[in-house]
């Protein structure tokens, strides 16, 4: 399973809908994306800004359901 697919799976476990997909950035409800980097980071946006990288998928799940 790569990065992305583990990405999708994980917003999947916490009920995280996805709005689309365009190559390594994943779109979510309320102005969030996750670009998938390829050094193993996530970096979560909110309307195009940077909010912050995330290596732990669990904690970033979290922050999205919790902002």
């Amino acid at each position: 399973m790569n990065a992305k697919e583990m990405l999708l799976d994980c917003l999947a476990y916490y009920g995280i809908p996805v709005t689309g997909s365009a190559g390594n950035v994943i779109e979510l409800p309320k102005g969030y994306a996750v670009e998938v980097e390829p050094n193993g980071l996530y970096r979560l946006m909110s309307d195009g800004s940077v909010v912050a990288p995330f290596d732990d998928l669990d904690e970033l799940s979290r922050f999205i359901l919790d902002h």
